[in-house]
């Protein structure tokens, strides 16, 4: 099978839709099928092609520009012409296009032109994303941008049955779950490290260290998650809390809170060292359609707080892997944080527990599906 997967962020961008596409191209291609990832170029590369090589697909780059008020994230420039011409002379048996800026919106109309089925991704819920950045006025503006652009689509994949519910229900024409899931080999409590955990706390005790992971930008609501470390800090002087990513609130808050461990953005074992170095995961966000991060931190053996929203209500059960709290019950998110960091023994039985809820769930399994469902679409189309 030939796919092209069209993406306007790709690693080594650090976000959830970069690495959910990624992990999609490299399951594919390991099944035998040629992938083509069409993206804008990096900031640091020129735009332009690469052959097959040992990646089984070719990359198309394209130009592209900062996106505003995500100046380390990029959009690319319409493309369509070049798109129709690429695709005439190799045409795919299905495109899937992840994300709705000028890039994606282009490669939907080559894709329509030619005749090509396409799936969708719904992975960004930029109309939620327009209150924390002053723009709420033009959050149903936005929805009603992400509606007309995915009806053009055969199919909507979503990460969630809440959501898919959601979208069908206000107005979405074919929306189909495809599930996550995470690399629990990568992620896992063996890479607790002991040199992380004295640099943390370095008087040593079983004092909690509480992380977040993820942007930092208004959107993840990260002021809550500051406040239920304030009110553990108060109990438990010594707790300390780890922040891992980068993004426009960083500076702001770090200037704030001198006494948080701000890492920026880390990948690979040093991210799965911070995880499993740490005992609570707060996850304060509602602007998420999943939440990639749960699944890594719950595979990493540590308890979570969140919102009973995205990957925790999915897979999350409130006092067994941590605690789902009632969406935007900010008193009762920060009373949850409070008793799972006063009970040292909960803390291990949650982490225990939500790592062995992560493992059954493959990667692999998640890549068969979304070839089956292209696989599936190019039938239709060949009909």
């Amino acid at each position: 099978m030939h796919v092209a997967l069209v993406t306007e962020t790709y690693p080594p961008e650090i976000n959830g839709v970069a690495l959910t596409v990624h992990n999609l191209a490299v399951g594919l291609r390991e099944m035998g099928a040629r992938v083509d990832v069409v993206r804008p170029a990096h900031r640091d590369e020129m735009p332009g092609e690469s052959g097959p090589g040992e990646s089984s697909g070719d990359e198309l780059r394209l130009s592209g520009a900062a996106l505003p008020y995500y100046p380390g994230l990029r959009f690319g420039w319409p493309a369509g012409r070049r798109l129709r011409q690429r695709w005439e002379a190799a045409r795919p048996d299905a495109i899937y296009i992840a994300t709705e800026g000028p890039l994606g919106w282009s490669a939907l109309n080559a894709a329509r032109h030619l005749g090509i089925p396409v799936a969708t991704g719904f992975h960004t819920r930029f109309d939620q994303y327009m209150g924390r950045y002053g723009l709420g006025l033009l959050a149903p503006v936005a929805f009603g941008w992400l509606r007309w652009f995915h009806n053009q689509s055969d199919v909507t994949l979503v990460p969630t049955r809440e959501l898919a519910r959601d979208l069908l229900a206000r107005g979405f024409q074919s929306v189909v779950q495809l599930s996550r899931a995470v690399d629990a080999g990568a992620f896992n409590p063996g890479c607790r490290s002991a040199a992380l955990r004295a640099r943390w706390l370095p008087e040593g005790g079983d004092a909690p260290v509480l992380i977040h992971v993820g942007r930092v930008a208004p959107e993840k609501n990260l002021d809550l998650a500051i406040r239920a470390y304030r009110e553990i800090k108060a109990q438990q002087p010594a707790t300390r809390m780890v922040m891992v990513g980068d993004g426009p609130s960083r500076a702001a808050l770090e200037a704030a809170n001198p006494d948080i461990v701000f890492t920026g953005m880390l990948r690979g074992q040093e991210l799965a060292e911070h995880f499993a170095s740490a005992d609570i995961f707060l996850f304060p966000s509602l602007s998420e359609t999943f939440g990639n991060v749960t699944l890594e931190a719950m595979a990493s053996g540590i308890a979570t707080v969140a919102y009973n929203y995205g990957a925790a209500r999915e897979v999350l059960r409130d006092g067994e892997h941590g605690r789902a709290v009632e969406c935007g019950d900010e008193a009762g998110f920060i009373a949850a944080a409070c008793q799972v960091a006063a009970d040292p023994e909960l803390r291990r039985r949650m982490g225990q527990a939500a790592r062995a809820a992560i493992v059954p769930m493959q990667p692999q399994q998640v890549c068969e599906d979304f070839s089956a469902l292209l696989s599936g679409l190019a039938l239709k189309g060949l009909a």
